[in-house]
């Protein structure tokens, strides 16, 4: 009976480590062998291939171009067995200016360019090696580095480059591997150079030293490098952000138009997609300005150029050009390299003293080569030194023996000579005998002796070595001396909605029903003083233009309620609208409560020294410095001032801290006093007394003292008068006033007191709806303890002036024509009289 001896062989394995070995043994494949630089020449393995196939072809700079065929065929078939098309994409971006600082290869034909056209197939092109590979290569012949087999063992490839030039900090690397990626900024090889200098001459300095030498990267394509912050997180960390921009220029026209130019572009982008994108956002009217884009690069440089509509804000197109197109991008700097086989993320510090390492290496160990050397063929010299010496009985010895190996033992023996000098001697020509060559040969040997004396003296001291390294460094420098690309500007933060908005005269309506837009002054058509005038905004019957703002679209505008609070909207967040449109509602834009109403808005356009002074109904003022309202929550707002219960918000009003306030309460009385009697308070706080009130009245405006115009006051029973302020006297907070107007029973309740000028017109609006709309031109200076004259004459008897509003419309410095006044019209008396 046989025994089935087929399974005995089987060798058991647990899947889940087989799977972790096999997978991390492919990772660190990938980290090494493929997509990590080298720490010490900046080279990926495929990279340092082609410059070995290079070098094996005797393609120097000088040399002949051959095919890119030819040399990517020896490189697949010699070093790198990974694909003819991978190979050959490596080789032309090792070519392009715009993809490499320092490019590598020569090549001749078409290699692509920066519009993202391909390169031509690799039958087409030829190439040699550039300038700054034989920096890399240089003293590879000298047994500088490290070999080791190629895949196949039919020969052998250096491990790393000598690399006479620093290729990471100068070159960069991008490449991603299982768990890592790298993407290292290129650098100008003079600021390089200056900082491994300085490293040698201070190796105790400090990452912020070497700044101070290493400006920033230095990217092929140029650019404006914005703010310093990311690169400098790189240099000392390992890893930061940089805003890379595209320069430009305005070109003015001769048709009032203008031009953005731009002649550089950030880094790995392709100008075929940044105009692809340009045109996208014109398509969608996400930029709207522009008319026309043309590229007009040629042989002298870019000029990709963006033509502007006329009146447009070049600046506002380009921040919305940095937002939307890739003429701004974030570099991110992750510095991984190799460091003996490692993958490490390194600071500014340790890339140059890991080079610095590097060569100090090569540089002894070319020394130590070129010592060995020396030392062999001076003991060659020492032993025909002897045999000139002794050429007589050498020649004699020579002739006597039977054959060449009982020459060179008789010659060993006899003379003490090495198995070298021995062979050297039977090998020695007869010429060298003349005298001539004898003393070529003790001139040869004192020359070998000064040079070892040398080679030693270098190998044992570190100084001399360094000296070395600085003699190359200036010699790159001289050899490479190419100004900065890339320039520093300032930092940038993120591009707002704010800056890409044309700062431009804006109208802002608020509608006494709660509408709100905003136009352009173009809007409105100039008109004489007895024009018709054009409607502003369009209202539902009984509603009207409470308030009309001119300020700029980036002002802030401060939105005071009834029960203060205030919030804040820039201009050009309030919806722009047409001339004839009634806006949007403003409780779309604003947080407000069911019963809460917008009682005052004022424009600002910077938060600065000056003060917000605030008047309740229930009499409190309170101060406090405009600063501390900068930051009110847009939907949300915030508190203004603190009101006790049943009080309300009645007005606001910014002032230069120095001014006089006159409180008016409904039952006719007045009080002025100095502003300054009210200290300035914080935010959160009730303020203090400015008027002492009866039982039943309260406070229903507020007037800065402007002794240029006068004072109006208007009853609901439509009596009214205007006054000078010079009638009332300053007193002190907190009284109860003095009469500004009188007849209060015939009058009825104040409704508003305010300041006018001579021309102002004022709107007033009744319960009933009736509207009418008066010139304060019409009315002369009454005194202030007069009852005032019928300025409306009302249908019903029970109707009441509920509204009074200035038309600032007709502002003289903008000569906007009157508004045309919608709802059931009223009509003024006969010119009036006063009465007592």
């Amino acid at each position: 009976m046989s025994t089935d001896n087929t399974f005995d062989n089987i060798e058991h394995i647990d899947l889940e480590e087989e799977m972790k070995t096999s997978y991390l043994r492919y990772a660190m494949s990938v980290i090494v062998s493929r997509a990590l630089p080298d720490v010490r020449d900046g080279l990926k393995p495929s990279q340092r291939r082609i410059l070995v196939s290079l070098n094996d072809l005797n393609l120097s700079p000088k040399a002949k171009y051959r095919k890119c065929a030819k040399i990517v065929g020896d490189t697949n078939g010699n070093y790198h067995p990974h694909g003819d098309s991978a190979v050959y994409q490596t080789l032309v971006r090792l070519a392009q200016s715009f993809s490499i600082r320092y490019p590598l290869v020569d090549g001749q034909g078409n290699f692509g360019s920066v519009d993202g056209d391909p390169p031509a197939a690799m039958r087409y092109t030829e190439a040699r090696m550039a300038s700054p590979s034989t920096e890399l290569l240089s003293d590879l012949e000298y047994d500088t580095v490290d070999y080791q087999p190629n895949y196949d063992e039919t020969r052998s490839e250096p491990k790393v480059l000598p690399s006479r030039i620093p290729g990471l900090l100068c070159n960069g690397a991008s490449g991603i591997a299982v768990g890592f990626a790298t993407n290292m900024a290129p650098h100008n090889l003079n600021e390089i150079c200056d900082g491994i200098n300085f490293l040698i001459d201070n190796p105790d300095c400090s990452v912020d030293d070497l700044t101070l030498l290493v400006k920033a990267p230095d990217f092929p394509t140029g650019g404006v490098i914005c703010g310093r912050s990311g690169f400098l997180d790189a240099y000392r960390h390992g890893r930061g952000k940089v805003i890379l921009r595209g320069k430009y220029h305005i070109e003015d026209l001769s048709n009032d138009k203008k031009n953005i130019v731009f002649t550089e572009i950030p880094y790995q982008v392709n100008k075929t997609t940044i105009i692809d994108k340009i045109v996208d956002c014109v398509k969608d009217q996400r930029i709207k300005g522009i008319s026309d884009v043309r590229d007009e690069s040629d042989k002298d440089g870019m000029r990709l150029i963006i033509e502007l509509k006329r009146g447009e804000d070049e600046y506002v197109i380009v921040n919305q050009l940095f937002k939307f197109t890739p003429l701004q991008i974030t570099f991110a700097i992750h510095n991984i390299a190799l460091v003996k086989g490692k993958p490490l993320r390194l600071n500014l510090k340790e890339m140059m003293g890991h080079y610095k390492d590097h060569r100090v290496e090569v540089i002894r160990r070319k020394i130590q080569f070129l010592l060995n050397k020396a030392e062999a063929r001076a003991h060659i010299l020492e032993g025909l030194r002897i045999a000139i010496d002794n050429i007589d009985a050498i020649i004699e010895l020579i002739r006597a023996a039977p054959d060449a190996p009982t020459a060179r033992e008789q010659l060993m023996e006899r003379f003490g000579l090495s198995l070298l000098q021995a062979n050297a001697i039977l090998e020695m020509q007869l010429r060298r005998l003349t005298g001539l060559e004898r003393d070529k040969i003790e001139e040869e040997y004192r020359e070998l002796l000064t040079k070892i004396a040398e080679y030693k003296e270098i190998l044992a001291s570190e100084t001399r070595v360094l000296d070395i390294i600085r003699e190359d460094l200036a010699d790159l420098k001289q050899k490479y001396n190419e100004e900065r690309r890339s320039e520093i500007g300032p930092a940038v933060g993120s591009i707002t909605d704010e800056d890409m908005i044309q700062d431009e005269e804006m109208a802002v309506m608020l509608s006494h029903g709660g509408y709100i837009k905003r136009m352009a002054l173009t809007e409105f058509r100039t008109q004489g003083r007895g024009g018709v005038g054009v409607s502003g905004m369009s209202t539902q019957e009984n509603d009207f233009t409470e308030y009309m703002i001119i300020g700029s679209t980036k002002d802030y505008l401060l939105l005071f309620t009834n029960k203060g609070r205030v919030f804040w909207l820039k201009v050009y967040e309030i919806p722009q609208s047409s001339r004839t449109s009634k806006g949007r509602s403003i409780v779309n834009l604003l947080d407000l409560e069911k019963d809460e109403k917008i009682l005052t808005a004022i424009p600002v356009a910077d938060f600065d020294d000056r003060q917000l002074i605030m008047s309740t109904a229930n009499g409190q003022i309170k101060k406090t410095a405009l600063e501390a309202y900068s930051n009110a929550r847009k939907r949300l707002g915030i508190i203004a001032i603190v009101l006790g219960e049943g009080d309300s918000l009645i007005d606001v009003k910014l002032t230069d801290g120095e001014s006089d306030v006159i409180l008016t309460s409904q039952k006719g009385l007045s009080i002025r006093f100095k502003e300054e009697e009210a200290r300035s308070m914080g935010r959160v706080s009730r303020g203090v007394r400015g008027m002492s009130l009866a039982e039943g009245d309260q406070v229903i405006s507020m007037n800065i003292v402007d002794n240029e115009k006068k004072i109006m006051t208007i009853c609901e029973k439509g009596y009214g008068k205007k006054s000078s302020f010079d009638d009332y006297r300053t007193a002190h907070r907190g009284g109860r006033g003095v009469k500004t107007i009188n007849n209060i029973e015939r009058n009825g309740f104040v409704v508003r007191s305010l300041t006018v000028a001579d021309d102002d017109e004022l709107l007033m609006l009744t319960q009933e709806g009736m509207v009418l709309r008066i010139s304060t031109a019409d009315f002369r200076v009454l005194g202030r303890s007069t009852a005032g004259v019928k300025l409306f004459r009302m249908k019903k008897d029970n109707d009441r002036i509920i509204a009074i509003v200035p038309l600032a419309l007709s502002d003289e410095a903008l000569d906007i024509p009157k508004e045309e006044v919608e709802g059931k019209e009223a009509s003024a008396e006969e010119p009036p009289k006063e009465e007592s």
